[in-house]
C-alpha cells in the first residue's frame, strides 16, 4: 500500500496515536544506542586495545556526525517520505555495526562506530518522524511531538541496564550484532505496517467551531504568503527560528554534560557511585512521566511560557547541582530537574510547524539540532577541560546553567500563538 494513498477518517481511535506509539519506540532504541554508550566503553576499549581517550574521541566524533546527519534526514524526508528513510537508516546502521564488531582496523571502527551509526541513527530519530506527526495533528501537534520525546528519556532510562546486563551475560560484540538485528525489523515493520502518509483533512480537528477557526488561520496564512511556501533561506532570516535554536543549543550543551560530566562531579564531590548514578538516572526516570504532564499542559499554556519555564527551572538546577552535600539533596534537585529535563524539543519543534508549516518542519528541525549537538560536543570537551586545568567543576555546570537562562529569556521573545501568523516573513 502506498504511503500516500491512505486517507481514514477520524472516527474512534484517531490512527495519528498510533503513529506516534510507534515512533516512540523506535525513538527508544535510537536514542538509547546514541545515549546509552556507558556499559560498552570498558569492555570495547579492553577488547580493542584503544584507550577510553581514544574511545572517547570517537563517541564525540559520532555527536557531531549525529547532528550533520539530522538535516540529511529531513531533506529525505521531504523529498522521499518517512518510509524510505527509515529503511535507509536500518541498512546503514546494519551495515555500520557488522562493520564495527568484525573489524580490526582502528580507522575503520572509528569511521564505523562513530561515523557511520551515528549517521545512519539520525534517519530513525525523531526528526524522521517530526513532519509525519506535524501533519496527522493540528490542535494536538505539541501534545504528540511531545509525547514523541518520551521514547528518547526511555531509551536512556531503559537501554543503559539492558545493555549493561547484555555485555555482561554474551560481549559486547554479540549485544551489538543482536542490536543489530532487533533495530532492522524494528524499523522496516514501523516502516510498512505503521508509516501512512494522508491524514484526514482537518487532521484531529473534532468540532465544527475547531474546524472553523483552523480553515480561517489557513486563509489568513495563505493570504500573508500568497500562496506560496517558505524557503529555507527565508525562514533563516526570521527571529522565531533563532530563537529557538538559542534554547536547542543550551539544551544540547547541559544534556550531554550531565550524561557525561555529572557522575564523575559527584563522585569528586564525595557521593559513592551507586548513588551517583542512580541520581542522574533518576533525572531520566522523572523526565519520563514529566513529559507526557507536559505534553498535557501544551495543549491549554502558552508554548513560549512553557520553554521559559523548562529552561529556567533546569538552569537552576545546574546551579543547584554541584553544591548538594547529601543524597536527599541530590535526589530532590534530580526529580525537579527532571521535570523539565524533556520537552523543550517537542515544543520547539511543535513551535516549528505551527509557524513555518508542516512541509520544512523536517529539515527545520535537523538543522536546529546542529546546534544542540555542537552544544553537547562543546561541553562534553569543556566538562574535561575545566577540571583537569583548574581543578573544579563549578565552570562547566555554571556555564550550562547559565546558558539555560539565557534560553529562558529567548524563550520569552517567541511570539506568542496567537501571532504565530503576524510572525510570517515578508515573501518578495
Amino acid at each position: 500500500m502506498s504511503e500516500n494513498q491512505i486517507n481514514i477518517p477520524h472516527k474512534g481511535w484517531y490512527y495519528g496515536w498510533t503513529i506516534v506509539l510507534s515512533a516512540a519506540l523506535l525513538t527508544m532504541i535510537t536514542v538509547g544506542m546514541r545515549m546509552s554508550i556507558g556499559p560498552f566503553v570498558i569492555p570495547m576499549s579492553e577488547g580493542l586495545g584503544i584507550s577510553r581517550s581514544a574511545l572517547s574521541t570517537v563517541i564525540a566524533f559520532g555527536m557531531l556526525i549525529y547532528g550533520v546527519g539530522m538535516p540529511v534526514a529531513g531533506f529525505c524526508v521531504n523529498r522521499l517520505g518517512t518510509r524510505k528513510t527509515l529503511i535507509i537508516g536500518a541498512i546503514i546502521v546494519a551495515i555500520s555495526l557488522v562493520i564495527t564488531v568484525y573489524t580490526t582496523n582502528q580507522w575503520l571502527f572509528a569511521l564505523s562506530y562513530g561515523g557511520l551509526l551515528s549517521f545512519g541513527l539520525a534517519f530513525t530519530s525523531p526528526v524522521a518522524f517530526t513532519q509525519l506527526i506535524s501533519s496527522w495533528f493540528i490542535a494536538k501537534r505539541t501534545m504528540a511531538l511531545l509525547f514523541l520525546s518520551t521514547g528518547s528519556m526511555a531509551g536512556i532510562a531503559v537501554m543503559t541496564p539492558v545493555f549493561n546486563t547484555l555485555i555482561q551475560s554474551f560481549s559486547w560484540e554479540i549485544t551489538l550484532l543482536g542490536y543489530a538485528g532487533i533495530f532492522a525489523i524494528l524499523t522496516l515493520i514501523v516502516a510498512f505496517a505503521v508509516v501512512r502518509g494522508t491524514p484526514p483533512e482537518n487532521g484531529d480537528l473534532k468540532t465544527d467551531n475547531e474546524i472553523k477557526i483552523y480553515q480561517e488561520k489557513l486563509a489568513l496564512r495563505k493570504a500573508k504568503m500568497k500562496g506560496k511556501n517558505y524557503t529555507l533561506r527565508q525562514v533563516f532570516s526570521t527571529r522565531p527560528f533563532w530563537l529557538l535554536c538559542i534554547g536547542i543549543f543550551a539544551c544540547g550543551f547541559s544534556m550531554n554534560l550531565l550524561g557525561t560530566h555529572a557522575v564523575p562531579m559527584l563522585v569528586d564531590h564525595g557521593f559513592p557511585k551507586n548513588i551517583s548514578a542512580f541520581g542522574v538516572s533518576l533525572i531520566g526516570l522523572t523526565a519520563v512521566f514529566s513529559t507526557m504532564m507536559l505534553g498535557r499542559l501544551s495543549t491549554k499554556i502558552e508554548h513560549r511560557l512553557l520553554l521559559m519555564a523548562i529552561y529556567f527551572v533546569r538552569g537552576i538546577a545546574f546551579f543547584i547541582l554541584v553544591i548538594v552535600i547529601s543524597p536527599w539533596e541530590l535526589y530532590t534537585i534530580a526529580i525537579i530537574g527532571g521535570l523539565v529535563w524533556a520537552g523543550n524539543m517537542g515544543i520547539s519543534s511543535g513551535m516549528l510547524a505551527d509557524i513555518y508549516g508542516v512541509k520544512l518542519v523536517g529539515m527545520l528541525y535537523g538543522f536546529a539540532f546542529i546546534g544542540h549537538q555542537i552544544g553537547g560536543t562543546l561541553s562534553t570537551w569543556l566538562g574535561g577541560f575545566a577540571y583537569e586545568t583548574y581543578g573544579t567543576h563549578y565552570i562547566s555546570f555554571w556555564m550550562a546553567g547559565i546558558l539555560l537562562l539565557i534560553g529562558a529569556i529567548a524563550s520569552y521573545y517567541l511570539p506568542s500563538r496567537e501571532n504565530y501568523e503576524a510572525s510570517i516573513a515578508k515573501i518578495s
